[in-house]
């Protein structure tokens, strides 16, 4: 249902139609919307978008994602705790306000140092816009 703004409510925040341009999506509380679980690491997908999508992490204290790489460039947001962040042989401390920025293939790890949560943000520059210029769809 929109209103007559053509604000459209969704589960996960609020998509506002740009007309021929596209839509933008509003999160407003990206933390609120995933949660830690005790010795659980927890992950939600929560934006699909053209050349984007956004997963939430929760991760209780300890938790690991093992070395592993991505199909495309990423970014990591911390959106509160503190994590150790391997990659490229480095390694780095993350937190709220801090950004991470991942090349396609890099072998990277994450550590969460006490409960946190993050969001990791796929940038697919493969991806055919669901627009063009003149606004028509493919």
């Amino acid at each position: 249902m929109s209103d007559e703004l053509g604000v459209e409510e969704t589960t996960s925040g609020k998509d506002l139609s740009l007309g021929p341009a596209g839509v933008m999506t509003h999160l407003p509380d990206l933390a609120s919307m995933v949660s830690v679980q005790e010795d659980a690491t927890v992950s939600r997908t929560v934006l699909k978008a053209d050349g984007a999508r956004v997963v939430l992490f929760a991760f209780d204290a300890g938790q690991v994602l093992t070395e592993h790489t991505a199909a495309m460039p990423v970014l990591l947001v911390a959106l509160d705790g503190r994590f150790t962040i391997n990659g490229g042989g480095t390694s780095v401390e993350l937190i709220p306000g801090g950004l991470i920025h991942f090349d396609t293939r890099l072998p990277h790890t994450v550590v969460a140092e006490e409960p946190s949560r993050l969001a990791l943000i796929m940038l697919d520059n493969r991806a055919k816009p669901l627009h063009d210029a003149a606004g028509i769809r493919d």
